[in-house]
């Protein structure tokens, strides 16, 4: 463990729910001071006195360096750090609220992957109208294929940081890795944000896939035309081709689809099976985030002029105007063309 390492910071996390929990526990782990913003009132008790997060992470010890809280004076006051690790749609509402307890040269690292509804920003654009003074300084995005469940179980984990402050990714870097956690670096931001807002919806269509008995020769098709599309609409918005090849594009893209801890896959593979997505969302506890960024990707692709069939028809199919087993049909008719189109 490196200097910087050894030196404790005090970090804010806002949001409770697995990978919330999951990093605040890599960080408490690593010898900081946590204070962990939970919208569950009922967990705030839970986690500081039985040291478990009941809700969402169940029967797995937390570090005593984690403080819960429902106040954002308490978890932001005093931070050096803050992590947003909340579902996308409701970061400008949040941070609308807690940005007032920030410090006004704190750096907030944003773990959510989602594109906003109606107005198609990605969670930057977001964030940096809401942050407000010296927002793209202060903000870094942490990204990459990995399961909360996985890193508390102390698995392997690579992902990376982004930011348009390179010394802002580097020091970020080095917050967050461990001997078990690899953090990267890299400045683009959008390629980042595009790969992790929708890998989920892909995911979707590949648990559409494995719902209706399909073989790994649909769901490798799917995963493989979907990158294409994921990449053609993060070019057209100014990312570099080469970061959807990495880990916040490719690897967080076969994580997504192929782990079946995805609850976006598991949405997908329900939907196949016949459910409605009333009953399917009703059902859960966690946000299924390639819900609504599918219908965000779409209106973003329209707006650049950007083909993307795989994204088309999760929309029709969760809004019930093609049944899954007419899609596949649908997706397999389309006229012949070159791979690279």
């Amino acid at each position: 463990m490196n200097e910087q390492h050894l030196k404790a910071k005090t970090i804010a996390i806002l949001g409770a729910g697995t990978m919330g929990t999951a990093l605040a526990q890599l960080l408490a782990s690593n010898g900081h001071s946590v204070q962990l913003w939970a919208y569950e009132t009922e967990l705030v008790d839970v986690i500081n006195t039985q040291h478990e997060n009941t809700l969402f992470l169940p029967g797995m010890t937390l570090s005593k360096n984690i403080v819960a809280t429902s106040a954002f004076s308490d978890a932001l006051s005093n931070a050096e750090y803050a992590l947003s690790v909340t579902p996308s749609q409701v970061i400008r509402t949040l941070w609308g609220k807690a940005q007032k307890y920030l410090g006004p040269h704190v750096p907030v690292i944003c773990a959510s992957k989602g594109i906003e509804t109606n107005s198609g920003k990605l969670i930057s654009q977001v964030l940096e109208e809401v942050i407000g003074e010296n927002a793209s300084e202060r903000l870094a995005y942490l990204s990459g294929p990995s399961f909360a469940k996985e890193i508390m179980d102390g698995q392997p984990t690579a992902v990376v940081v982004a930011s348009t402050n390179e010394q802002l990714a580097a020091d970020i870097q080095q917050l967050v890795s461990t001997q078990l956690f690899r953090a990267y670096t890299t400045n683009d931001v959008v390629g980042v944000e595009i790969g992790g807002a929708i890998k989920n919806v892909i995911a979707i269509a590949v648990g559409i896939a494995e719902g209706l008995h399909l073989g790994i020769n649909s769901k490798s098709a799917l995963i493989t035309r979907g990158l294409a599309e994921i990449t053609r609409l993060a070019v057209a918005c100014g990312a570099e081709r080469e970061t959807l090849a990495g880990l916040a594009g490719m690897g967080d893209l076969v994580l997504t689809c192929t782990g079946h801890l995805s609850r976006n896959l598991q949405v997908g593979i329900r939907l196949g099976k016949g459910e409605t997505l009333q009953e399917i969302l009703g059902s859960m506890k966690m946000v299924a985030e390639g819900v609504a960024t599918a219908h965000s990707t779409l209106a973003l692709a329209k707006r650049f002029e950007i083909e993307m069939p795989v994204t088309e028809i999760v929309v029709d199919i969760l809004n019930e105007q093609i049944t899954p087993t007419d899609a596949v049909m649908a997706l397999m008719g389309r006229k012949l063309r070159p791979e690279k189109e």
